[in-house]
């Protein structure tokens, strides 16, 4: 079945050189080769203020500049998200421009007294590919993958994105040997919208 993905580039440098362009890359052109329909939001590239208090996230509109994004996401049947791993976590531009589109009226209602909130995304997938220079197993078992863990649990599938799943690169100034795997992965991954 053809779908629509919207893939979301989250390395803050502006320049196209590290090794999670050339997986959103490879993903991205099986999907197209496979027949599905394919969008980029590369958050480095886009201009935004970060939201410092609750009131600026509840009573302020969402930035022009983001807006398209949110379109984006919208009309995508699969997310894909990849960043790496800055100080155990996404970096902070990314966690900036996950605050100012993931708001509520976009991912969710506002719950009201005594009522549970509505999620807003059903229907979507979603895929986490995060790099990093240690090994995975490390990264998931000794840190626990909490920035995934968070990613996935508080903004995603809190807002309705389900089934979330994770590709965790690690090593990866590894030998190309290893880095053509992990693009092949991704080639798999893309051509089947997963």
């Amino acid at each position: 079945m053809r779908k629509r993905i919207v893939i979301i580039q989250g390395h803050p440098d502006r320049e196209a050189v590290h090794f999670g362009h050339a997986l959103a890359q490879a993903y991205s052109q099986s999907a197209q080769e496979a027949g599905h329909e394919v969008r980029h939001i590369s958050v480095a590239a886009l201009d935004f203020p970060l939201l410092r208090s609750k009131e600026e996230r509840d009573r302020q509109p969402c930035p022009v500049s983001l807006r398209p994004a949110q379109q984006n996401i919208h009309w995508a049947d699969h997310i894909v998200i990849l960043f790496q791993l800055w100080l155990g976590s996404m970096p902070a531009l990314l966690k900036g421009f996950m605050e100012q589109v993931f708001r509520p009226d976009f991912a969710i209602t506002p719950a009201e007294p005594g009522k549970l909130w509505k999620k807003l995304l059903k229907g979507k997938s979603a895929r986490i590919v995060v790099t990093m220079g240690m090994p995975a197993l490390v990264y998931r078992w000794f840190y626990r993958a909490h920035s995934l863990k968070s990613l996935e649990r508080n903004i995603l599938v809190f807002s309705g994105i389900a089934p979330v799943r994770a590709s965790l690169v690690g090593t990866v100034e590894a030998d190309a040997s290893k880095r053509e795997k992990w693009l092949d992965k991704m080639r798999m991954l893309g051509g089947a919208a997963k």
